[in-house]
């Protein structure tokens, strides 16, 4: 469903991404680890289109994206939610959740049409509201209500575009124990045909969704493969504990 040919970024002599490929099939759950600097949200920012890549390709369910841009890729279905929240302060979870679905049914097209009150994008906004566990604040303002919850909007956000292929960069980022068990329920309750790909730290909430783990190390994949092979790998473990030097 969402597959990296031999990606290759570099920002002057640093090389952040270095040939990386990797194929998510469609309703899997891929998980990306790796330490700091490792290449990860560069990665995410190449499959979107916010980046250009210096070589390789970039396919959606087999149509070649690597030259489209951001918003041509939205529209076959490629949605992300950010590590910061990139969120309409100002404005009610309803009311962000609305601008988000009325641009995904094309309906905030025409300026004068009051494309909020539209039936298709009320609905919408109840369903999601109720997927990521928002149904209770929608009224409420998004500078108000606590942080998980606006972790979760994040993700609504993206949800209301309808995707096929979400992209979710640290969903977990900053909230506490109880905010990631809403995430896990959250992760769980998603449609089984959304292809997901997750840049997470958090281990225990890495191997309890991942189909397969792939871990980027100095821009490089340096491991792929199921969660359990993650977990048992000698390399992985020297990764995260820090001694890896590059030559294993």
């Amino acid at each position: 469903m969402l597959e990296a040919r031999d990606l290759r970024k570099s920002f002057g002599a640093l090389t952040v991404t270095n040939r990386v490929s990797l194929e998510v099939a469609r309703g899997e759950r891929r998980v990306l680890l790796g330490p700091n600097g490792a290449g990860k949200t560069t990665l995410f920012n190449l499959l979107v289109g916010e980046l250009r890549a210096d070589g390789g390709q970039i396919l959606i369910d087999g149509r070649d994206v690597t030259g489209l841009s951001v918003d041509a890729r939205a529209r076959l279905g490629l949605a992300r939610s950010y590590q910061k929240n990139n969120l309409f302060g100002g404005l009610t979870v309803r009311e962000n959740l609305s601008l988000a679905a009325a641009c995904a049914q094309g309906r905030a097209r025409t300026p004068w049409a009051d494309s909020l009150s539209d039936r298709g994008v009320a609905e919408a906004v109840d369903e999601v509201a109720q997927r990521v566990g928002l149904t209770e604040l929608l009224e409420v303002p998004v500078d108000t209500v606590p942080y998980g919850a606006r972790r979760r909007l994040e993700v609504g956000l993206a949800l209301a575009a309808r995707p096929r292929v979400l992209l979710m960069d640290e969903p977990t980022s900053g909230i506490g124990p109880g905010g990631i068990h809403a995430f896990h329920a959250l992760l769980r309750g998603l449609p089984a045909e959304l292809t997901i790909v997750i840049v997470e730290h958090d281990m225990d909430l890495a191997f309890e969704v991942a189909d397969r783990v792939t871990v980027l190390n100095y821009g490089e994949v340096v491991f792929d493969g199921p969660p359990r092979e993650a977990r048992d790998s000698a390399l992985v473990r020297e990764i995260y504990l820090g001694t890896w030097d590059g030559d294993a």
